[in-house]
C-alpha cells in the first residue's frame, strides 16, 4: 500500500532506499522504482534502542529526506538519530521532535483508504486515484513455479489466514468447500503459523471429493509466494497482506471482508471483487455491528463471515 507513494517520489526524481523488516523486504524488491532495500534486523515489539542507534549511525549522511509510513514512535527514531534533514510523517505517539514535517493524523473513523493515507506524505494532489503495482522478472516467476511444480494459470490460490485475528478469517470449512468445487487445484498460502489451518482445509476439501490441495503454508519464501500469486488463475483471501499483493499484480481475486472495512483497506484493482455483507442490502438482519475492527467477534457469532457462502464466492471466481 506504500507503493504509489514511492512511485510518486521516484517520478519527481528522488532516488529511493527503503528500510524494511526482512519479512516484507521482497515486496519492495518487486517495485522497480526502489533502488535499494535495507533490511532492518529488528524483532516485533520493543524499541531495541541499541540496534536502532547502530543502524542510524550507519545511515548518517546518506539521505536528504525520510518518509516515515508507520505511526509508531520507534519507526521515527532511525531518521532522527541519522540526522536526516527532512523527516516527513503523521503526528502520533509522541513524535513531535522526531519529525519536522508532520501531517495531522485523521481520527480513526475518518481515515481515508491506506493507499491515499500513505500517498499524502508526498505532498501532492490527486492521491485518490493511486493504485499499487508490483512487477516480477519473468525468469524469476518461471523459476519459482518450476521449483514448486506449478504451471502458470493452472491453479487457484487461497490465502485463508489473517494475522490480525479470527474476526477477519472466513471459516476453514467454507474454504474447504470452495476448494472442492473448483475445476483446478488449489494452492494454499500463508505463514508457518497458518500451517495447521491450511492442513485442515486441505483434508476437508479432499474428504468432500475435491482435488488434492497443495499446502505451501510456511514452506515458501515471500519471493516464491509473490510468484505463485502473480501466476494464478485467481485468488480468494481474507483482508490480508496477500490480498493487496494480488491486487498489485492485477490477479483476478475475491476478497472476503468481515470485521474490517473495504472502505479503509480495499484491494485496489479492476480485477478484484469484494464480498462484505455490511453493504449488502439483501442481507437480513443488517449487520449493525460491522465493521467492529475487533480481533475476535464481540458478539460470538461472526455472522459477517460465516454467512458468506462458498457458492457465492465460487460464482465470483468463475
Amino acid at each position: 500500500m506504500t507503493e504509489p507513494l514511492l512511485r510518486r517520489l521516484h517520478a519527481r526524481g528522488e532516488r529511493l532506499t527503503v528500510g524494511a523488516l526482512p519479512w516484507v523486504a521482497p515486496v519492495y524488491r518487486a517495485m522497480p522504482q526502489v533502488a535499494e532495500v535495507i533490511e532492518f534486523p529488528f524483532a516485533h515489539g520493543g524499541l531495541q534502542w541499541q540496534g536502532r542507534r547502530a543502524m542510524a549511525a550507519s545511515l548518517r549522511g546518506r539521505f536528504d529526506a525520510a518518509y516515515v509510513c508507520p505511526n509508531s514512535l520507534k519507526s521515527a527514531l532511525i531518521p532522527w538519530w541519522a540526522g536526516i534533514p527532512k523527516r516527513v510523517g503523521y503526528s502520533g505517539e509522541s513524535r513531535l521532535l522526531l519529525l519536522n514535517q508532520r501531517l495531522p493524523n485523521p481520527p480513526r473513523g475518518e481515515r481515508p483508504p491506506m493507499v491515499a493515507l500513505y500517498s499524502a506524505l508526498s505532498g501532492e494532489e490527486g492521491i485518490e486515484a493511486d493504485r499499487p503495482q508490483l512487477e516480477l522478472d519473468a525468469g524469476a516467476r518461471a523459476a519459482a513455479l518450476q521449483a514448486l511444480g506449478l504451471s502458470e494459470q493452472g491453479y487457484y490460490v487461497a490465502a485463508p489466514g489473517a494475522e490480525y485475528g479470527p474476526a477477519k478469517r472466513w471459516p476453514a470449512s467454507h474454504f474447504a468447500k470452495l476448494a472442492a468445487q473448483l475445476p483446478l487445484p488449489v494452492v494454499l498460502l500463508g505463514s508457518g503459523k497458518e500451517a495447521d489451518l491450511c492442513a485442515e482445509i486441505a483434508a476437508q476439501a479432499l474428504a468432500l471429493g475435491g482435488q488434492p490441495c497443495l499446502n505451501l503454508s510456511g514452506r515458501t519464501s515471500l519471493d516464491q509466494a509473490l510468484a505463485v500469486i502473480a501466476c494464478a488463475r485467481a485468488m480468494v483471501s481474507n483482508d490480508s497482506g496477500l490480498m493487496h499483493v494480488a491486487a498489485a499484480f492485477a490477479t483476478p481475486q475475491v476478497a472476503v471482508f468481515g470485521s474490517s472495512s473495504p472502505l479503509h483497506t480495499p484491494p485496489l484493482s479492476d480485477r478484484a471483487q469484494v464480498v462484505w455483507l455490511k453493504n449488502d442490502a439483501s442481507y437480513q438482519p443488517p449487520l449493525d455491528c460491522a465493521p467492529c475492527f475487533a480481533r475476535e467477534c464481540p458478539l460470538g457469532h461472526t455472522r459477517c463471515l460465516a454467512d458468506i457462502t462458498p457458492e457465492r464466492v465460487r460464482t465470483l471466481l468463475e
